[in-house]
Formats: C-alpha cells, sequence, structure tokens
C-alpha cells in the first residue's frame, strides 16, 4: 500500500501540478470546468496557489495537496468557509490518473475530514458530484456524507451542462452554535 499524506499548499507545489493537469487533462475533461492555457503552466500554477493561500490567510479556505511517497499526486481543498452561524465549507479533491485506484482520494478525504472539525472548527462539510461521478460518491458515502438533493444542469464541463449530487456531513458532536 502506498502512503497517503495531505499538508498545505506550497508555492513550490506549482511545477508538479502543472505537470499532473497537463498530464490529465483530457481525461478529467469531463469533469472540470475549461481553463485558460497557462493554468497548465508553472507559473500559472503559481498564480493559482498564490491566490489559495490568499484565501486561507483570510480563513476562507484550506488548501491542500494529497502526496504519496514524497510526490504531489493531487489536491485536497475546504473552500468557501462560512463562520457566524453556519460554521462550513465545501469540500473539493482530485487525485492524478496515475494514481487512482490506489485508495489515496479516500485516504486524503479521511485526512482531512480531521483537519475540518480539529484545526477549522466546522461544523459541517458540503461537496458535489456529477451524477455519473459513482467513485467519488462511493468516496463521500464511505467517509458519512449522506445526499440531499440533485441540482439540474449545475455544472458546465466539457462541453454542457451537467446534473450534480449535493452532499452533506456534519462533523463531530458540539453542542451549542458558534461563539458569538
Amino acid at each position: 500500500m502506498n502512503s497517503t499524506s495531505i499538508r498545505l499548499i506550497e508555492p513550490s507545489d506549482g511545477p508538479a501540478l502543472a505537470g499532473l493537469h497537463t498530464r490529465d487533462q483530457q481525461a478529467y475533461a469531463r469533469w472540470l470546468p475549461p481553463r485558460p492555457p497557462e493554468f497548465y503552466t508553472p507559473d500559472g500554477q503559481a498564480s493559482v496557489i498564490e491566490s489559495l493561500l490568499a484565501s486561507h490567510g483570510s480563513g476562507l479556505a484550506w488548501p491542500g495537496v494529497v502526496v504519496s511517497d514524497g510526490a504531489a499526486i493531487g489536491q485536497v481543498n475546504i473552500s468557501s468557509i462560512l463562520r457566524g452561524p453556519f460554521q462550513k465549507g465545501f469540500l473539493g479533491y482530485w487525485v492524478s490518473s496515475l494514481h487512482q485506484g490506489l485508495g489515496h482520494t479516500s485516504r486524503a478525504v479521511g485526512l482531512v475530514l480531521r483537519v475540518a472539525e480539529d484545526e477549522l472548527n466546522l461544523h459541517r462539510l458540503e461537496a458535489h458530484t456529477q451524477l455519473e461521478n459513482l467513485a467519488s460518491q462511493a468516496i463521500l458515502r464511505k467517509h458519512g456524507f449522506t445526499s440531499w438533493g440533485t441540482a439540474h444542469e449545475h455544472f458546465y464541463a466539457d462541453g454542457a451542462w451537467r446534473d450534480e449530487v449535493f452532499w452533506e456531513r456534519i462533523l463531530g458532536d458540539r453542542q451549542g452554535g458558534p461563539a458569538a
């Protein structure tokens, strides 16, 4: 079994992530929005990472990388963090096609759930999957997420509007609400 860990993204991850995105551009076209050509370059990824780290610095996100045997193989992110009466975030993740089917994605989701609860003190995580993405749905179910609806023509990818299933997970067993 290959090791899996997650950590906060770093500027030095840009070249590796650019390589993974470039390699998987066609394989993931069905699941991801169209991106400009510069997204697939180290400089483009440096800009993305800078933006992600700015969101992290503002408390709006936890942008992570999935690591196996010392190399970045994907990303796991908690974005759109809302505080106040919500205390929730939005989960997103991907692992390179070269590393799929080895349990990395599931382990990364399990690890980021601990970050959401223990470090970010979130009450709830939400996620979306395209209707046909059964592998991702299985990972979410395994980690205690439940589906709560379908949004029709919710996401545009690969030239078409896609239906998505909405998922939720309540974290921990907190009594009461957030501090005033």
